[in-house]
């Protein structure tokens, strides 16, 4: 059986890395047990580095670095090919970078809680856009055949 390939946001990620008992911690455990590959890219690595950091999380340099060793030996490391370009329905330039990501990458599913992204799913051909509790419950239930949901 192939391994998916996915693209998570960084609210994603950082839910996942610091907050043991959140609803997105069982992502951790899916990607260290080969469930699935998370997808990165310099920017979306620095982008997680740069959030973990922010002052209300308070966590030292040494917290981001273990935090970090809980995800970096699993990600697949993708160079992105020329500049991203401005997605118009999107509020936060940065997330352009993630949509770009996942459509050179080929990954099978982004996974976002953002309204944004998540309304972009019928306008871009290429990964599914998913829900986080969703991609959890594909993952959960076995099928790795997450759906699409409104």
């Amino acid at each position: 059986m192939r391994i998916l390939r996915v693209v998570l946001d960084t609210n994603c990620l950082v839910s996942a890395l610091l907050f043991n008992n959140a609803r997105l911690s069982p992502l951790r455990e899916y990607w260290k047990a080969g469930k699935f590959i998370p997808l990165a890219c310099k920017k979306t690595a620095e982008e997680l580095i740069r959030v973990l950091a922010y002052p209300k999380f308070q966590l030292t340099g040494d917290e981001i670095k273990e935090l970090l060793g809980e995800i970096l030996p699993f990600l697949e490391i993708h160079e992105l090919e020329g500049e991203h370009t401005a997605i118009e329905s999107l509020r936060d330039d940065s997330d352009a970078v993630f949509i770009h990501l996942a459509l050179q990458s080929k990954a099978d599913f982004f996974v976002s809680g953002d309204a944004d992204i998540l309304a972009l799913r019928n306008s871009i051909s290429g990964p599914t856009i998913i829900k986080p509790a969703d991609f959890l419950l594909s993952l959960k239930s076995g099928t790795g055949a997450a759906q699409n949901s409104a």
